[in-house]
């Protein structure tokens, strides 16, 4: 019953290896394949949102899902097939819906398992148990379907594509996919080469239909998908899922529906953090497939234009979208306007590299004092004693270990730690070396102190005493008085730009990593008025976040309307 995975793939050059690699991952665990399961409830509203409806002859079209896993996707729309053959087509013999489903699943237990419900599925349903059997054979492929071949295009595509990170992919296969894939761009998650190979397997106005992470939509990774979408696909409608009883076990991306058809683009609908019932699906589904305008007072917007080649998707209320427009085309990028935007030092080996700065048996020159996180949860530095073993001169290269005594004796005595890095091992000489190139007077810059994940942003000056580590942002500037910066990012300006352009994690949390950081919008210094100069450098100091607020309105010169918008208020 089973298919052989060599039997429906492509041959392939060398192909030992990634078959290899398969067998391996075919029988990896839950959490190494990126499995997720998905409650019936949200399945039912994908079907509804994609039109894979009873109602529509469903045995005269084609179903395609990519990663089936336990059939929480392939189940559901069994029955709506079945249901639709016995009322558009009765007579018709069961073998007929061969053509409607095809179904691919990597994992030989849930392969196994989901097949045997299958075939149980269809003799309940009044399938005899020849054609149950040979209807599950046609059905499903056990397989890569990254590798599969498919004889023709799908009029669906659904499903909960797997959530899995390349270094977990071995490598003989993660080269293959690289090969046959555009999107499988600097280091995109695995789910974005499914829906390259989805979308491209659509028909004419055929729908994808998938609920997954929603960082392609913003990050780096995601521009060529993004670019591929904007050439020749329409967003239809995208519903946030964040903190959301959408799957059967807790996630932590801010998972996404998105329904995207091969037609000429459109407008998007938009809905955000939907109630997990049945009656509450239902009523939105039909909200976001009704033909009238939606009111933008309820649960659904609508956006105009929102793929826009490979930039990230804008998915906010009209309002802000219109402020944050309006300050990229007014105001140079906060780079460009004098500061630089970093991140602190990754070693590979914290344990070795990292430890009370009085007990870190080295030169006094081979260490620096280290703010962490935890530094500046108050929203003020109180270091709480940790220093950083330095390995770099101040010119940026590797000192010699010999001019070092206490340096040397420390890091051989800490060898095997640090040598079994990947760094390490890619270049034995340096094995010595941290990850990131530590710049000692970086150390003595006054700078603002930046923590990654945060619900609302936490903006910390330091004065120039410690090195960051690499939890921590941080921003220096030749230019603008850091106290004055302080102020603009602790208004709503720097979350304004960060919750735009950044995947929120679970319970609203935002990404204030660098690259989203460098998106903010900045006057130069000299163009400030001195007393809003004052008004700013004066607000920061005392920790004043509405005087920072209303020093960054005279600022920007925001409206009314804008004025709300960067308070968050109702902008829709």
């Amino acid at each position: 019953m089973k298919r052989a995975i060599h039997a429906r793939q492509a041959a392939l050059p060398g192909m030992c290896p990634v078959e290899q690699a398969l067998d391996s991952f075919s029988l990896a665990p839950v959490e190494e394949r990126g499995a997720v399961f998905t409650r019936r409830e949200v399945v039912e509203f994908i079907l509804d949102l994609v039109g894979y409806v009873p109602d529509r002859p469903l045995h005269q079209q084609a179903l395609l899902e990519p990663s089936f896993g336990y059939g929480d996707f392939l189940l559901v729309a069994v029955e709506r097939l079945v249901a639709a053959w016995r009322a558009h087509a009765p007579e018709a013999p069961a073998d007929e819906l061969a053509p409607c489903i095809r179904a691919v699943e990597l994992h030989r237990k849930s392969f196994s398992e989901t097949q045997e419900k299958l075939i149980e599925q269809l003799r309940t349903a009044g399938v005899e148990e020849a054609q149950a059997q040979r209807l599950a054979g046609e059905w499903l492929i056990h397989g890569d379907f990254l590798l599969t071949d498919f004889p023709a295009t799908f009029d669906y595509v659904i499903g909960n594509p797997p959530y899995v990170r390349q270094e977990r992919i071995p490598d003989a296969l993660i080269a293959e996919y690289r090969q046959r894939y555009s999107t499988l761009f600097d280091r995109a998650d695995i789910y974005i080469p499914f829906i390259e190979r989805s979308l491209d397997l659509l028909s004419p106005k055929g729908t994808l239909g998938f609920i997954c992470s929603d960082r392609w939509m913003k990050n780096r990774y995601g521009g060529p998908l993004r670019q591929m979408v904007a050439n020749g696909y329409h967003l239809r409608t995208y519903v946030d899922m964040v903190d959301t009883l959408a799957f059967h076990s807790d996630v932590i991306a801010y998972p996404a529906i998105t329904i995207i058809s091969r037609e000429k683009p459109g407008p998007t609908r938009i809905a955000r953090k939907p109630a997990i019932t049945k009656p509450a699906l239902n009523g939105l589904a039909r909200a976001l497939l009704g033909t009238s305008s939606p009111n933008a007072n309820g649960d659904v917007t609508e956006i105009a234009s929102v793929a826009n080649g490979p930039q990230p998707w804008i998915l906010e209320s009209s309002v802000q979208e219109a402020l944050l427009r309006r300050l990229e085309r007014d105001f140079p990028t906060i780079e460009d306007a004098g500061c630089k935007v970093g991140i602190g030092v990754a070693t590979g080996a914290d344990k070795a590299f990292i430890g009370p700065y009085d007990q870190l048996d080295v030169e006094e020159s081979r260490k620096l004092p280290l703010a962490m996180t935890r530094d500046i949860v108050s929203g003020h530095v109180q270091w709480r004693g940790l220093g950083v073993v330095n390995p770099f001169s101040d010119e940026g290269r590797l000192v010699e270990l010999e001019r070092y005594p206490r340096l040397k004796r420390y890091l051989e005595a800490h060898k095997e730690q640090i040598a079994k890095r990947h760094i390490a091992r890619k270049a034995p000489s340096n094995w010595y070396r941290t990850i990131d190139r530590i710049h000692p007077p970086l150390a003595s810059t006054p700078k603002l102190l930046i923590p990654d994940i945060k619900g609302e942003a936490q903006i910390v000056y330091e004065e120039g005493r410690l090195y960051p580590h690499h939890n921590l942002y941080y921003i220096t500037s030749n230019e603008w008085d850091l106290r004055a910066l302080q102020a603009v990012l602790l208004s709503g300006i720097a979350r304004l730009f960060v919750a735009t352009y950044s995947t929120r994690m679970r319970g609203g949390y935002l990404r204030f990593q660098a690259q989203y950081l460098r998106r903010i919008r900045l006057p130069r210094w000299s163009d400030v008025a001195a007393d809003t100069m004052n008004e700013l450098i004066a607000a920061a100091s005392e920790g004043d976040i509405m005087a920072c607020n209303d020093a960054v309105y005279r600022l920007y010169d925001l409206t009314t309307q804008e004025r709300a918008a960067l308070r968050g208020g109702n902008t829709q």
